[in-house]
């Protein structure tokens, strides 16, 4: 327990300090919607996407947007897709397309009833897992799944469970990098498949 404790104090001063480091998007949301025409193939209308595999980007804060963008561009963030997509945006580009999907309503994709998977996968997001010192993903991503625009950190609530677990998996591969300071590597390295899966779930219904 005391090792779980001491992750979670490392990830809330961690977060007051992303919360200083990462500059404020400054996009305008208006001159974004002309600029997402080609995002909405994958994304979806509005940045609700269709396709489990493909974020929604609605509703995600800016500030993280502007950084997986960014990431993207320098390579520091792989995905051959996306860096071929905005290899050729300009900053403000990136700070206006953050600003127009931050501006839209996220559509709850809701989460698959099945309550043991459910019960499990709370646990994780408001507990962590004390046994093995993972911590609750409460102390970057809120209570709401809403995240912390401030530091950076992304809505994840009421997103695709596939792209999420996706996801989960990556950082525990170290196949994705880009987290700040490996925060992410490290609460997810030692979680199971079925602790990764039951998360993925959860997340999809929270807001």
């Amino acid at each position: 327990m005391k090792k779980s404790v001491t992750l979670v104090s490392w990830l809330i001063s961690l977060a007051a300090l992303s919360a200083v480091q990462v500059a404020n998007a400054q996009g305008d949301a208006a001159a974004g919607a002309g600029k997402v025409a080609l995002c909405a193939t994958c994304h979806g209308s509005g940045g609700n996407s269709q396709i489990s595999m493909n974020p929604s980007l609605a509703g995600q804060n800016a500030n993280y947007i502007v950084k997986q963008l960014q990431d993207y561009q320098s390579g520091e963030r792989q995905n051959p897709t996306m860096s071929a997509m905005v290899g050729s945006l300009s900053g403000q580009d990136i700070e206006d397309i953050a600003a127009y999907y931050a501006s839209q309503e996220r559509r709850i994709v809701g989460a698959q009833d099945d309550q043991e998977t459910l019960a499990l996968g709370e646990a994780l997001y408001r507990a962590g897992n004390s046994e093995i010192g993972s911590a609750a993903c409460t102390a970057c991503h809120a209570p709401t799944g809403k995240g912390n625009a401030p530091a950076g950190f992304p809505a994840i609530g009421g997103q695709h469970s596939e792209y999420t677990l996706t996801q989960l998996r990556a950082f525990r591969a170290s196949e994705r990098a880009n987290d700040l300071n490996g925060m992410m590597r490290t609460v997810v390295e030692r979680l199971t498949d079925a602790e990764l899966e039951a998360l993925a779930n959860y997340v999809a219904g929270l807001h």
